[in-house]
């Protein structure tokens, strides 16, 4: 007997033909079945919903119905509480299901057949064991790790690991991955970090603890960074439930783990965890969301939580919804936090940029044979080039930005669109053959540092060795991981580089850490600046000392034109609840999140001019069409502004903000503005726009 069936296929939310599509099936299929239908002219994977009942009735009459392809039944159906992550996410950051779901699986299994499926999985390769440390032979807990574990072992949650830099964390997440896997043999736990670059080495960590006795396969990992076979290998492991263990990036939050128990987002307060393109959610609150599904224990782990999870951890008498655990020393008994020095740069040599002092520091970590970490969250070598006659300046053709210099291939490359072009011998507008690099890069920095350091010597007479890590010496496929090697053993006197380098790493000889210019987010429009520098200027000085013989003598070295701001003050004393409580009662006053709840309605286009059309007519619409909403008077509309970066590629951006201090009343009024927006996009005040989107819960405003 025919059946009709709804299937999630991969549609974007802007093309309005529904979250699913019905088909007839020749027997019988069980929701959560991979398959493959037809879809206009192509044929693509498609998962199904459920049974296309009477209530829901079908999407087409009988005899324009089109039939299933194929069934892949090598794979086992998708859990119910997987499908209900996917209509949650899918529903909250108002895209469609297909659009989350299709993305949430491995790219290659919507290539594969059925008889392909079949035919890996007969011949699918053992894995290398790894070589094996002794799990008995485990370290002392100390008692606040001890206290952590228990707290975090009483409830579900979530709970917030609030831990200081090298106060364990990491062992507090093995043994808590440990103690479920010894109570439950068929358990699963998840484990997230912000970074690609983290995961190799986190691996190598959980595997020597648990591959001796669950087996090679029970450590997988997940990651963009991967090959199309190395993720749809890992996907299968942790759907069939022979991976114990998931290590993973953001898009790890929709692996299939029919066992999941544990889930463990690690530095949660990382932006990484926000998606910035298509469907746009958040890996660190869809991890909250998934463990109420599954009924499974969250653990969120940081020394500078976000601060809407710290004021969800609040204590429960003021309403807090996370369990607090707190580790605020670090592992040792000697062990201290770095020492945060403040350099005045108003009192130094003009143009210096290295301090005589923090020079000074730096040669004296080379003769005592200990490394140095200098910080700078800029890559290239400047960034950008000008004319010293006529002021031309290396602006990109395609975007609203400079091109940036890269002395090591001599390009001018833009970080937006990708567009670069060797330097020009002269200016491009007069002539002239004096064009000089403004302001630094890491790479500018690396050669400044050079020089600086041309006469000092290691203990052993040789000259000093400095290396630089960041997107672009990381770029070929095992340099990170050669890089990182030189820097454990020793290679390296002076460290420099990004972001990449200011978290998450395990550096044992690095005593000193300086952040050059961090001056920039002081004052920032985005609201969100201070907490960001704050996270990250905690995180580089974590770098320091991590090794408790020498923490005594780490240091932090600030370099500030704003010695007395008070988030310098706050993290000379290492002091985050005191900065987050205040950044916590401004915004309160302010009504900015977490008191508040916010969503962009970004609109791309060819002209500045149809992007602020189909915006304002957006705007008016929905003040005149959905004035009736439950909580319409509490929404805030604000006028359309262009992005920051308002050109990207030969698109202009722009977008407007919606503001609401109830989060049922936004996501009301979200849900009913989209047939209103794709009423004005088929309008005339939506002629020249390319595409619009929903961002809700946007950290880049």
């Amino acid at each position: 007997m025919t059946q009709r069936v709804r299937v999630v296929v991969p549609m974007p939310a802007y093309s309005q033909i529904g979250s699913t599509l019905t088909y007839r099936s020749e027997f019988p299929l069980t929701p959560g079945t991979l398959v493959r239908v037809p879809l206009g002219k192509r044929e693509t994977l498609g998962i199904v919903w459920d049974a296309a009942d009477d209530e829901k009735g079908a999407a087409l009459p009988e005899h324009q119905m089109r039939d299933v392809a194929s069934v892949l039944s090598a794979i086992d159906p998708l859990g119910r509480s997987w499908r209900a992550l996917v209509e949650f996410a899918a529903g909250y950051y108002q895209r469609a299901w297909g659009e989350v779901a299709l993305a949430a699986l491995p790219p290659q299994l919507r290539e594969l057949s059925q008889q392909q499926l079949q035919r890996r999985e007969r011949t699918r390769p053992a894995r290398a064991a790894a070589v094996p440390e002794d799990a008995e032979a485990q370290v002392a807990l100390s008692p606040e790790q001890a206290l952590a574990l228990a707290g975090c072992q009483a409830s579900r949650g979530p709970h917030l690991l609030f831990g200081a830099t090298g106060s364990g964390k990491t062992e507090v997440y093995l043994r808590c991955v440990q103690a479920l896997l010894q109570s439950d043999p068929l358990a699963q736990a998840m484990v997230m970090v912000p970074e690609i670059n983290l995961t190799p080495q986190l691996q190598d960590r959980f595997r020597s603890r648990f591959a001796p006795h669950y087996g090679d396969d029970a450590v997988v990992s997940l990651h963009s960074g991967m090959t199309n076979p190395q993720r749809l290998r890992s996907w299968l492991a942790a759907h069939k439930g022979s991976a114990r263990v998931v290590l993973g990036t953001r898009m790890a939050v929709f692996a299939s783990m029919p066992q999941l128990r544990l889930i463990v987002v690690d530095e949660e307060h990382d932006p990484s965890y926000k998606q910035q393109e298509g469907a746009r959610y958040s890996a660190r609150d869809l991890a909250v969301y998934r463990g109420r599904l599954e009924n499974a224990t969250v653990l969120l782990g940081s020394a500078t939580p976000s601060l809407e999870s710290w004021h969800h951890s609040r204590p429960a008498v003021e309403g807090g919804r996370y369990a607090r655990q707190e580790m605020p020393s670090r592992i040792g008994a000697e062990a201290s936090l770095p020492l945060v020095r403040r350099v005045d740069m108003n009192h130094q040599p003009r143009h210096a940029v290295i301090s005589p002092p923090l020079l000074a520091a730096i040669r004296q970590r080379i003769a005592a044979g200990e490394q140095s970490l200098v910080f700078l969250n800029r890559r290239g070598y400047a960034p950008v080039l000008q004319c010293t006659a006529c002021e031309w300046k290396s602006g990109c053709l395609h975007c609203s930005a400079f091109r940036v210099f890269h002395k090591i291939d001599r390009s001018l490359r833009c970080h937006h669109c990708g567009y670069a072009e060797p330097v020009p011998r002269a200016c491009p507008e007069c002539g002239n053959l004096d064009i000089a690099p403004v302001g630094r890069g890491t790479e500018r920095l690396e050669e400044h540092l050079g020089e600086l350091l041309a006469d000092t010597r290691r203990p052993d007479g040789r000259s000093v060795c400095i290396e630089r890590i960041d997107a672009d010496s990381t770029r070929l496929a095992g340099s990170l991981e050669q890089q990182l090697s030189r820097v454990h053993s020793g290679a390296v006197d002076v460290l420099v580089g990004t972001q990449m380098i200011a978290k998450g790493h395990d550096f044992r000889r690095i005593t000193l850490v300086a952040a050059v210019n961090p001056d920039a987010a002081l004052f920032s429009s985005d609201f969100r600046a201070p907490e960001r520098l704050f996270g990250l200027l905690m995180q580089a000085a974590g770098r320091a000392g991590r090794d408790a013989a020498a923490s005594r003598k780490s240091e932090m070295w600030i370099q500030t034109f704003y010695p007395l701001h008070p988030l310098f003050d706050a993290l000379k004393r290492h002091d985050y609840p005191a900065f987050a409580n205040r950044q916590l009662a401004e915004r309160a006053s302010a009504g900015l999140p977490p008191f508040s709840y916010q969503a962009l309605l970004r609109a791309d286009a060819r002209t500045q001019e149809a992007a602020q059309r189909f915006l304002a007519a957006a705007s008016s619409c929905a003040q005149t069409q959905l004035a009736g909403l439950p909580g319409f008077s509490h929404l805030t509309l604000y006028p359309a502004v262009p992005l920051g970066i308002q050109r990207v590629a030969n698109v202009e951006r722009a977008q407007m903000l919606v503001e609401c201090p109830v989060r049922a009343a936004l996501q009301g009024f979200l849900a009913a503005w989209q047939p209103v927006l794709h009423a004005v996009r088929q309008s005339s005040d939506g002629q020249g726009l390319l595409r619009w989107a929903i961002d809700v819960d946007p950290l880049l405003i």
